[in-house]
């Protein structure tokens, strides 16, 4: 098994159980659409998509496997400062497969 995959399968599950922990804790709550400190709501729902786009984008990347697994540990157990961790600091620019051209001799 490549290590690619391996860390895709790691990532899949991952995503799973997130989703699984998003649920709202209480059921008194029920009216108010967003939903503090419960792990559900609009707010957690947007920080999931945000968070599935920067898995999305470390895997495609061409950093080394060590990397992307590092970055998306971060960012799946911190999922608000992995994410604004990610977006400053990890020099995405230099690690986009395909961002430039090659000159042709």
């Amino acid at each position: 098994m490549s290590l690619n995959t391996l860390l895709s399968s790691i990532l899949l599950q991952l995503c799973l159980a997130s989703l699984g922990l998003a649920a709202p804790v209480s059921t008194e709550a029920l009216d108010n659409s967003w939903q503090y400190g419960t792990g559900g709501g609009l707010v957690g729902l947007v920080i999931l998509i945000l968070d599935i786009i920067v898995f999305v984008e470390v895997l495609k990347s061409s950093r080394p496997p060590v990397h992307k697994l590092i970055w998306c540990l971060v960012v799946f157990l911190f999922p608000v400062i992995g994410l604004i961790a990610y977006y400053l600091f990890s020099n995405r620019s230099s690690y986009q497969r395909g961002s430039g051209y090659e000159t042709l001799a």
